[in-house]
């Protein structure tokens, strides 16, 4: 009897860690999957601000805050920094960073607040924060309508911007100054699960399988209102749609290019990373287990979906060297797949759709190329 109690003892230790590495597994699967807009994508770690000096801030020394160029800082209620380039020539640990500060947008930086980094530099809309014209009209889409930013242009090609995981349509006036210029119309949409858009079931992406959706929907409205054609322009989960949109809407005829940055191709990939900020290694397959009942995808199916054979335009893929969600691999494979249709852009130092960031005028110079002969 005394041996079979503690056999029974050690199977039901063993089936309570199964089922709690399961639950844990099954947590961070929904995690990983939950993105609220105007804050960090989950398991994306905070960042310590450890002093703020005269037109400086020392930060936690992370891949993310080596970056080249300039980015926002956010933090708690609606704190959003302009931080320039990491300045080199000050005395300080090893274990900080120091950036300069170019204007701090809303609130008050202050040592200890615990902020993260966003491509987003501007807050607002593109009048408050640009100074340039626009209209708030609504995109009819298939959950309830999707509030977006309309900025005029003269030509008949617009440009449709979707933002990715973290931000918000505001993220799209980074290139609202030098679309303008361009006089091409632009369209920036809310997609469901934005402030005032509606919510997705159970609040989870799927990384874009299905929110393309939304990009249909706004192509739709604007070839409804004057546009003969129009450009598609993503970063992450919104590069996705973008490409998805393109090969799977009725309107595909009427894409005339593609601008794809940090498209997310192997969803896996993204849970992995998200899901080792919060499990042990071998815990993490559970986390796609679980990622993947939720969503009911397969961990092939965007590549499958996304299938290079069928791209009929010009597309624009922009990648940077060291993004930590999105591998370059695939993003290489659809390039390589099609050489004479796709162009890649690989951008040194930048991270997660933050290569505009990263080098701005190198950026804008590949687009204006790429724009030019699709207006």
């Amino acid at each position: 009897m005394g041996v079979r109690s503690a056999a029974a003892r050690t199977a039901a230790l063993l089936l309570g860690a199964g089922t709690a590495a399961v639950a844990a597994g099954r947590y961070a699967g929904d995690a990983a999957l939950k993105q609220v807009p105007g804050r960090p994508p989950p398991g994306e770690p905070r960042i310590t601000v450890h002093d703020v000096g005269t037109g400086t801030v020392s930060l936690t020394r992370t891949p993310a805050t080596l970056q080249p160029g300039t980015h926002g800082l956010a933090g708690k209620d609606g704190l959003h920094v302009v931080v320039g380039p990491v300045v080199a020539d000050v005395s300080h640990p090893h274990d900080l960073v120091v950036r300069r500060v170019e204007r701090v947008t809303h609130g008050t930086l202050a040592p200890g607040a615990r902020v993260w980094l966003t491509p987003e530099v501007h807050r607002g809309d593109p009048r408050t924060a640009l100074g340039l014209d626009h209209t708030d009209v609504e995109v009819p889409g298939e959950m309830g309508p999707l509030p977006a930013w309309f900025l005029p242009g003269d030509r008949d090609t617009w440009v449709i911007a979707v933002h990715g995981p973290g931000t918000t349509r505001e993220h799209a006036l980074v290139l609202m100054p030098f679309l303008h210029r361009m006089r091409l119309p632009v369209l920036a949409v809310a997609h469901r699960g934005d402030p005032a858009a509606p919510r997705p079931p159970h609040g989870i992406s799927h990384f874009g399988a299905r929110e393309w959706r939304d990009v249909d929907a706004a192509l739709a409205h604007a070839l409804d209102h004057g546009a003969r054609r129009a450009v598609l322009l993503g970063w992450s989960t919104g590069a996705t749609m973008a490409l998805l949109t393109a090969l799977d809407s009725p309107h595909a005829g009427r894409v005339s290019g593609l601008v794809l940055d940090a498209p997310v191709l192997d969803w896996p990939a993204v849970v992995r990373v998200r899901a080792a900020r919060r499990l042990p290694g071998p815990l993490i397959p559970l986390a796609v287990r679980a990622a993947e009942g939720r969503t009911g995808l397969t961990t092939g199916g965007l590549l499958a979906a996304a299938d290079p054979a069928r791209l009929r335009v010009p597309t624009l893929l922009v990648h940077g060297r060291e993004d930590p969600l999105t591998p370059p691999g695939p993003v290489r494979q659809l390039a390589d797949a099609r050489p004479g249709l796709v162009t890649l852009r690989s951008v040194r130092g930048a991270g997660h759709s933050s290569s505009w960031n990263a080098d701005p005028q190198g950026y804008e110079e590949a687009l204006r190329r790429f724009l030019t002969p699709l207006m």
